[in-house]
């Protein structure tokens, strides 16, 4: 026992002489490091500047938003923009509350659907090679080419076939596709060595468990990446708004958004109300964009097979 206790306090003396070296290692920086450092710092508030600004300009009362020379920083913070833009929809049958809960609905569902098609897709073409794999694959990748005008009129075509106009299911399925997240799943899951799924398949795992249990926490890097991506097309999308609903009700906010400032005889009315709903659109995004780098960031750093 007294052994043990010699043995533990030398390990407690060792561990904090090794932890105070590192420390002052790490204090230790030379004049190239300092410049580096200096450099990146003024980058981070350089690149922070437009996140100020957008929630500065959402809280300036109306005659700071058209000074000249223009105001960085808010002088007199008011609330009385958001309070204009929660008022502009009292005359009509529509609430601003109606277009936030459709986004929120239709912003969840196309995540998760753009995320789940992503990942069952990649694991086909990674782990299961049939005829013409690799066709599919180009020709998911040669999708990349087109540009979303192109694809309006057969998105239109088709979701009016379907008899999805004016609901949810508008919304969501014209977004499902996504090429990017399939690239990205793809790269990852070859990351997967064929000999471990074969184990877990003798070992009695069904193809599902393979898939949820192996597959997926190696893909966890680039399910957070496309996340991020769909959450950002779902929530900021305007294009189904406008070419698949008709009914007032089913739109979202970003269409509504856009609706403000439109088809007015001036430039001055209602840009109070359209800064505070800037900025609750970014918002989301600015939250789920920093929560997801984290994880991305963290099992970038550790992902891997062992």
């Amino acid at each position: 026992m007294k052994k043990l206790g010699v043995g533990i306090k030398n390990f407690g003396r060792e561990t904090i002489w090794k932890l105070k070296n590192f420390g002052g290692e790490i204090r230790r920086l030379d004049r190239t490091q300092y410049s580096i450092l200096f450099f990146l710092s003024i980058l981070a508030i350089f690149m922070l500047l437009p996140i100020v600004y957008i929630f500065n300009h959402a809280f300036k009362p109306l005659h700071e938003l058209f000074l000249f020379p223009p105001t960085f920083i808010v002088q007199n913070p008011t609330t009385q923009n958001f309070v204009e833009l929660l008022s502009l929809t009292q005359s009509t049958f529509v609430p601003v509350s109606r277009y936030i809960f459709n986004s929120v609905i239709v912003t969840v569902l196309a995540t998760a659907a753009m995320v789940i098609t992503s990942a069952l897709c990649a694991y086909a073409l990674s782990k299961h090679p049939f005829p013409g794999a690799k066709l599919v694959f180009s020709t998911i990748m040669i999708s990349l080419l087109f540009v979303p005008q192109v694809l309006q009129i057969p998105r239109y075509v088709v979701v009016q076939n379907l008899g999805i106009m004016n609901s949810y299911w508008g919304h969501v399925l014209p977004m499902i596709a996504m090429p990017v997240g399939v690239f990205l799943m793809k790269q990852f899951m070859d990351q997967v060595p064929n000999e471990i799924l074969e184990a877990a398949k003798i070992d009695g795992a069904s193809e599902f468990g393979m898939f949820l249990r192996i597959v997926m926490p190696v893909v966890t890097p680039a399910i957070a990446t496309i996340a991020i991506i769909s959450f950002q097309s779902a929530w900021g999308n305007v294009e189904t708004s406008q070419l698949f609903m008709q009914d007032e009700s089913m739109k979202t906010l970003p269409y509504y958004m856009t609706s403000l400032t439109a088809n007015l005889a001036n430039t001055v009315a209602r840009q109070g109300a359209a800064a505070a709903g800037a900025l609750i659109l970014f918002l989301p995004q600015l939250i789920i964009f920093l929560f997801f780098q984290s994880k991305v960031i963290a099992t970038m750093a550790h992902s891997g097979i062992k």
